[in-house]
């Protein structure tokens, strides 16, 4: 089967096949990899088994990555929790993916990465000489049933008693994509990642998220006399929301603020007609937000990323290298913090 390249931001047919794939999610969106180019040079492309004169039956949509510190590779996507190929059976994707691996060697791309949800067929990535490169978990919250049972469905103690705590302690909520809430999300965002000694995401990033994504990114501020305190960052395609980015201030977390977001996020996520909120990816090692995550929902998804061939990342950096950035970030202020992010994070998409 011939296989052919497309430019998914370009292509006439991609929005449609989007919208009627059931594996399709936010991170296959044309607003996605439009605000991925924008922000980082990554170049969007998908590859299909579709001529260019029919409809679109199949695709694995990628990023080009061209770094001078990271080297080339192809990515299914960076800065994306998960990426499903949009394949109607196993064997088109064998084809697909097949191709590409042909392909490597001729681009000089250091490797190919892909990161589906579906891990019942996870079996065919290792008979085609992928290897796992990191695991996840997914927790996933089912909006089916009525709202009263959903939220009955949380742990009693960490979820609901703090979710009625905040509602006591007064906090308001603001909602929206103005300057206004981007700025005060953004300095909990950067407070948070000195917490974690890590840069800060570039604020780029989410005004480009806010321009291309419009109604279907939301931010959501609980404020305590007048500061914020907390905010999360939630994405929607069709009937799932995703919570994508969460920050806080730890001087006020007595407060509950982040648990009553989420579930206003729920609930505002299920009366638009929602089957499922997404809780995004966790690493199996973090054993906080792990707990946390259970709490919510406990039946978690294991989530991996495969990789051919079985190449190191800069993002996969263990050890001493690994702690000896994170004490020079610990002591940056927060204008070079942000900095270091806009000079770092395009390279380890």
């Amino acid at each position: 089967m011939k296989v052919y390249q497309v430019d998914p931001t370009q292509d006439a047919r991609w929005p449609q096949f989007i919208e009627k794939h059931p594996k399709a999610s936010v991170f296959h969106t044309k607003a996605w990899l439009l605000a991925l180019r924008r922000t980082y040079g990554y170049e969007p492309v998908a590859f299909t088994t579709s001529t260019p004169g029919e409809e679109l039956k199949n695709a694995v949509v990628f990023c080009r990555i061209n770094s001078w510190l990271t080297g080339r590779r192809l990515v299914s996507l960076p800065f994306s929790d998960h990426c499903e190929p949009l394949c109607e059976s196993w064997k088109d994707a064998k084809v697909l993916l097949g191709h590409l691996q042909t392909e490597r060697a001729h681009q000089e791309w250091k490797y190919l990465e892909v990161r589906p949800t579906n891990s019942d067929l996870s079996q065919i990535y290792p008979e085609i000489g992928f290897s796992a490169v990191a695991t996840y978990f997914l927790h996933v919250v089912d909006l089916r049933p009525d709202l009263d049972t959903v939220f009955r469905s949380f742990d009693n103690d960490s979820v609901r008693r703090r979710v009625q705590r905040a509602e006591r302690a007064g906090l308001v909520e603001k909602f929206g994509r103005s300057d206004e809430v981007l700025r005060d999300f953004y300095d909990l965002f950067v407070l948070t990642r000195r917490r974690h000694r890590l840069p800060p995401i570039p604020y780029a990033w989410f005004q480009n998220l806010i321009k291309f994504l419009g109604d279907a990114l939301g931010i959501r501020l609980a404020y305590k006399d007048g500061i914020p305190i907390a905010a999360i960052l939630t994405l929607s395609s069709r009937d799932v929301a995703i919570y994508k980015y969460g920050c806080s201030n730890t001087q006020f977390h007595r407060y509950g603020a982040t648990p009553w977001l989420l579930w206003r996020a729920i609930a505002a996520a299920k009366s638009t007609g929602a089957k499922s909120f997404d809780l995004g990816r966790t690493d199996e090692d973090n054993a906080g937000l792990l707990a946390f995550k259970n709490n919510w929902a406990s039946q978690a998804k294991r989530l991996v990323y495969w990789r051919f061939p079985d190449e190191p990342s800069l993002i996969s950096v263990e050890g001493w290298k690994l702690k000896t950035a994170k004490r020079v970030f610990s002591y940056m202020p927060n204008s070079l913090l942000r900095v270091a992010g806009k000079l770092i994070y395009r390279h380890i998409g």
